[in-house]
């Protein structure tokens, strides 16, 4: 894949996306490909009467980005063609250069490019052995050129061979719709129910719907929406709007009137801005505050107690790891109420980055469900690269670096995100007894003996495939420990034993 180039947008139009697309199907894998390298003179002009169609028939409102290999130099300066590129280009215009400058006139387009002043290494396209020149280029319509932010090379990540990626930033500016109410369902607010005069008044309420009968009738699903109508009209039912997903748990009543309170105190003080009505409002707000403080606390209480039971077990899992560090504090507060043992051992990845096999990296993208085509992107990124080191006495000769992930890049993350998720597959439990943070891995168990068999399952799964857990740095932590309770063992190493971990 030659001369790929890369767009990053802070917004985006369904123009782009439309445009976009009927520009791909002229050019199809020009997008990608060396334009005009190695094909005949007529097959050149055809393919720029072809371009020339496509970039006319779309709607000059609407926006347009080209980005690929032309083959060709423009060249520095810009003496009399100023509307159409900048003039930090590279060495000497060519003829096919010329030939994109005048298209960019034609179609009223300009070479992204060649705006920016950057220096000669953040401008430079195309490498190989002693030669460097500019050959890959953007262009968009001259209307558009508000919008650019920025446009440079990448140095050190290059897409394919001899060439390097051109990253341009836009911003678009687009009027954005307005959201459609999404309507759900009203549920009845059987949470009253933990109050008794609630709980009186609906037991009153559903024998009268019932006719006082004591013993109900065979007809259940008669019997079943009488009980529904009556909790509806006792308890009452939400409004049906989709609220944002916020910490709520400790929200009462007392804390509801609060607020109603301190709302109708801020609206006397805007209409008669006196002193006592600023204390009143000022009040109002310390009040507020307190009141949420005791829900809270109340709240976390009866939280702990639950977690004791077997429902609290089952609350415990309802959220994933997105949730992780918090169901850990959950975890360990748990345990430390109930004057129980808790085991934890904090596993970390000994030079993560720089252990991860190439070949488990392609392995894991397919079995990941990522595309081919990305596969082999990712691979030419990959495909022989070399680096130097630097050091006191001066650098190195060139070697080839055939193992591990790009330090700095972009993509590196994701990349490992996708093989540690292969790699613990089988190992890894349900949160909070595993949780992952990048190349930390956290293991939790009720006993020390199985938190240990645990921690050796980690490192032959991890092991086996290239990976290195980091006996130095790998710690264990033990929560109301009891007297004689012992160690853990990493092959019949010791972990590490600590009072805290950060």
């Amino acid at each position: 894949m030659e001369g790929a180039l890369q767009i990053e947008c802070n917004d985006c139009s369904s123009h782009v996306a439309k445009s976009r697309q009927k520009v791909v199907q002229a050019i199809n894998s020009a997008m990608y490909t060396d334009i005009f390298s190695g094909c005949e003179l007529e097959e050149k002009e055809r393919f720029r009467s072809e371009l020339d169609g496509v970039i006319e028939s779309i709607l000059m409102g609407q926006r347009v980005v080209i980005g690929a290999d032309f083959n060709g130099q423009v060249g520095e300066g810009n003496r009399g063609d100023e509307e159409v590129m900048g003039k930090f280009g590279v060495k000497e215009r060519n003829l096919e250069g010329q030939i994109v400058v005048d298209f960019a006139k034609r179609m009223d387009m300009a070479v992204v490019n060649i705006y920016f002043q950057k220096r000669e290494e953040h401008r430079v396209t195309y490498k190989s052995g002693g030669r460097s020149t500019q050959v890959d280029y953007i262009l968009c319509r001259r209307g558009n050129l508000k919008e650019i932010r920025d446009c440079n090379v990448v140095v050190g990540e290059s897409v394919a061979r001899q060439h390097r990626m051109v990253v341009c930033r836009m911003t678009l500016m687009v009027c954005k719709k307005k959201r459609s109410k999404i309507e759900i369902e009203k549920k009845t607010k059987c949470w009253k129910l933990k109050k008794e005069e609630c709980c009186a008044e609906f037991r009153h309420k559903l024998r009268q719907a019932l006719g006082g009968q004591v013993v109900l009738t065979d007809d259940w699903e008669s019997t079943a929406e009488v009980i529904r109508e009556t909790g509806r009209k006792v308890m009452g039912v939400s409004s049906g709007k989709r609220k944002e997903d916020k910490e709520t748990l400790w929200w009462n009543e007392e804390v509801q009137d609060s607020i109603q309170r301190k709302r109708l105190a801020k609206k006397k003080w805007n209409m008669d801005r006196t002193e006592e009505n600023r204390q009143e409002y000022k009040e109002s707000q310390c009040r507020v505050k307190r009141e949420v403080s005791k829900a809270q606390q109340k709240a976390y209480d009866e939280l702990y107690t639950r977690l004791d039971t077997r429902e609290g077990e089952k609350d415990l899992y309802r959220k994933r790891t997105t949730d992780a560090i918090f169901a850990l504090r959950i975890l360990m507060e748990k345990y430390r109420d109930g004057q129980r043992e808790l085991h934890c051992v904090f596993v970390d990845l000994e030079k993560a980055y720089d252990r991860v096999p190439r070949e488990e990296l392609w392995y894991c993208m397919r079995k990941s469900g990522v595309a081919e085509k990305y596969v082999r992107v990712v691979q030419d990124i990959y495909e022989r690269s070399r680096t130097v080191v630097r050091c006191a006495v001066g650098q190195t000769e060139e070697f080839k670096v055939e193992v591990g992930l790009h330090q700095g890049s972009a993509l590196s993350p994701f990349l490992f995100a996708i093989v540690m998720d292969q790699l613990s597959e089988e190992v890894r439990q349900e949160s909070p007894w595993t949780m992952m943070f990048a190349d930390d891995i956290v293991i939790c168990s009720e006993s020390r003996e199985q938190v240990e068999e645990n921690l050796e399952r980690w490192r032959f799964a991890l092991e086996r495939r290239g990976m290195k857990v980091s006996r130095s740095k790998t710690e264990y932590m033990c929560v109301n420990e009891r007297e004689g309770s012992g160690t853990v063992r990493l092959q019949g190493e010791e972990v590490k034993k600590i009072q805290e971990f950060k």
